[in-house]
């Protein structure tokens, strides 16, 4: 991701909290889309097999694995404190408001790649 980079040398990003905050914002699909399409190699002393993430978890049947979810009642997870917090995908709250409020406001939208 030549991006970051040319983006520290030219000044526009410093490595702060609030950088980080509208980094993640701004490109966070992005990068979870490059990871999710990305293949893993093949290790031998993984357990786990090489392959594109997506298809190890949603086709684990080609991978000789199987499905290991298994169900669970909303009781069970409202149990939990940690279950009610919703990640904000700049990872804090108070930028979040205020990101989604400079997005609205000036019809920005996110990059797509």
């Amino acid at each position: 991701m030549e991006l970051f980079a040319d983006l520290r040398e030219a000044g526009y990003f410093n490595g702060s909290h609030e950088h980080q905050c509208l980094l993640r914002y701004c490109f966070g699909d992005v990068i979870q889309k490059d990871l999710d399409d990305h293949r893993i190699r093949r290790s031998r002393t993984a357990a786990c097999p090489g392959g594109v993430p997506n298809e190890l978890y949603y086709l684990p049947h080609r991978f000789a694995s199987r499905d290991c979810g298994f169900q669970i009642e909303q009781a069970e997870l409202d149990a939990l404190p940690e279950a009610s917090l919703s990640m904000t995908p700049c990872g804090d709250p108070n930028m979040q408001e205020y990101v989604d409020f400079a997005m609205e406001h000036n019809q920005l939208q996110k990059p797509e790649n």
